[in-house]
């Protein structure tokens, strides 16, 4: 009864899978919405100003970043929860995959989640005329909270792994 049990309880893991296939679709969604900004910030570009450029520009990294996080996510999760992937047919495979542990990816989620504030936090200045003094400060109090909890989570994650290497 036990065995059959964790068996059934391991096997579970797999429920997990369609949460990856659903940010594989999210992907999609972001490739969608890149495409729209690409093609509005390419056909609006004569008739606007620097700032505008800028903007438009950090709005293009702001979805390559997010993008980039669900692709950590996913093939970080999947490989952590649910099965390895067999890279051997694949020659471009990054370094990264198959090697972050679950400490690794709730690091570099936190990073790329400080960065993507940054990027509204930097977009928000370079549009001082249309942000209310109460949204920048907002804006700022959040970013500083993502900013403190990965340090935080950092130093958290050290002094766990020094605990156990004694």
């Amino acid at each position: 009864m036990e065995r059959m049990f964790e068996r059934a309880l391991f096997a579970s893991r797999w429920l997990l899978a369609p949460f990856y296939g659903a940010l594989a679709i999210g992907i999609m969604v972001l490739l969608y919405k890149l495409i729209q900004e690409l093609i509005h910030f390419v056909l609006h570009a004569p008739e606007v100003n620097e700032a505008q450029i800028i903007l438009g520009v950090l709005t293009l990294v702001d979805l390559s970043f997010t993008a980039s996080l669900l692709i950590i996510v996913m093939f970080s999760g999947y490989e952590n929860f649910v099965s390895k992937i067999d890279h051997s047919d694949h020659k471009d495979w990054p370094e990264w995959m198959g090697t972050i542990d679950f400490t690794g990816l709730k690091l570099k989620l936190l990073s790329s989640i400080v960065a993507i504030s940054a990027i509204q936090l930097l977009k928000s200045f370079m549009d001082l005329k249309n942000t209310s003094d109460r949204e920048l400060a907002w804006l700022v109090g959040i970013h500083m909270v993502f900013v403190v909890s990965g340090i935080l989570m950092a130093l958290t994650d050290r002094i766990a792994a020094g605990h156990h290497d004694k």
